[in-house]
C-alpha cells in the first residue's frame, strides 16, 4: 500500500481523533467511548478495526472484563521513533505506517495546541518550518554529534522547576538532486542553474 494511501486512512476526521485521544496515553475502548462521546459506539468501533488493520494502531494488551475482552490501544512505538535493529528491519512499507503514526501523532498534538484558549506563537516558542542543507556525510556526521550534544543533556530533565513540556520532532532525509544532463559521457561544464536546491525550503 502506497504512503498516499496509509495517510489517506489516517486523515479521516474521527481516525485523527482517536489518534489524537490515544497520543501520548493507552486507552482501552471504554476508554475512547468516554473521551469521544459524540462518536456512536458502532463508528468508533469500525475505525478502530481499521487502524489496527492498517498498523496505524497497535492493540497492546487484552483484558478479560465481565466475561468479555478489552482491548488496550497505543500509537506504534516506532510511530515516534525508531532504533537501530528496527531501521535495519522495516520494510518500505512499514515506514510508510510509522511515518503516518508519527505525523498523525503530530498534527493531533498541534491541534490540541491551537485548540488552547489562548495561543501566542511567539511567547510559546512554537515553530515549524523545512530547510534543505548541503552536506556531505562528514559534516552531516558532525551536525548529528553537534545535535546530540545539544539536546542530550535535556532529555534527562525532570518536570517541575517551572519547566514547560515541550514537543520537538525531527525528520531528515534526502531532499531531490537537482537536475543535471550530459552529452556523449561527457562532463558538463560550469552553467546556469536557475533551480540548484530542490525541495521544500
Amino acid at each position: 500500500m502506497s504512503s498516499e494511501r496509509w495517510a489517506e486512512l489516517a486523515l479521516h476526521p474521527v481516525r485523527i481523533r482517536i489518534l489524537r485521544a490515544v497520543a501520548g496515553a493507552q486507552l482501552t475502548t471504554h476508554d475512547l467511548v468516554e473521551l469521544l462521546p459524540d462518536i456512536p459506539q458502532a463508528t468508533l468501533y469500525r475505525h478502530l478495526a481499521t487502524l489496527v488493520k492498517t498498523g496505524l494502531l497497535d492493540v497492546v494488551e487484552e483484558r478479560k472484563v465481565r466475561g468479555a475482552v478489552e482491548r488496550v490501544y497505543a500509537l506504534p512505538a516506532h510511530g515516534a521513533t525508531l532504533d537501530a535493529e528496527a531501521l535495519a528491519t522495516a520494510t518500505p512499507a512499514d515506514h510508510a505506517r510509522y511515518f503516518t503514526a508519527f505525523v498523525s501523532s503530530l498534527l493531533s498534538e498541534f491541534s490540541r495546541y491551537l485548540a488552547r484558549e489562548r495561543i501566542d506563537f511567539v511567547a510559546d516558542g512554537v515553530g515549524y518550518q523545512q530547510l534543505v542543507l548541503h552536506m556531505t556525510d562528514a559534516e552531516l556526521g558532525e551536525f548529528a554529534a553537534g545535535f546530540n550534544a545539544l539536546v542530550g543533556p535535556l532529555l534527562g530533565n525532570e518536570p517541575g522547576d517551572g519547566r514547560i513540556p515541550r514537543l520537538f520532532a525531527t525528520v531528515l532525509m534526502p531532499a531531490d538532486q537537482p537536475a543535471t544532463t550530459s552529452t556523449n559521457n561527457q562532463v558538463p561544464g560550469p552553467a546556469h542553474d536557475p533551480d540548484t536546491t530542490k525541495g521544500d525550503g
